[in-house]
């Protein structure tokens, strides 16, 4: 019996765009920043993510988070929650 938390992980990658997909996988690449704020922004390879709607969506998912608390205009390291490994794997 699966528990919750992967019933929940299966449901939210059944309805991700591709895009939503690629912006994952770039996360878990390590190729990803997020700056502070309610509504982080997020960099791929240090260019702005070019759907900043996707990463606030993946945030608020609770898929992606930033390595730690920074400032509005400061950026860490993006990483993948659990639920967010379990979507794209």
């Amino acid at each position: 019996m699966r528990g919750v938390g992967e019933g929940v992980a299966m449901i939210v990658a059944e309805e991700l765009s591709g895009r939503a997909r690629a912006v994952l996988r770039a996360v878990a690449a390590g190729r990803a920043q997020l700056t502070g704020g309610c509504e982080p922004d997020l960099y791929i390879d240090g260019l702005p993510c070019c759907d900043q709607m996707v990463s606030h969506d993946l945030v608020r998912a609770g898929l992606l988070r930033g390595r730690r608390e920074v400032g509005l205009y400061e950026r860490t390291e993006a990483l993948l929650t659990e639920a967010g490994r379990a979507a794209i794997s």
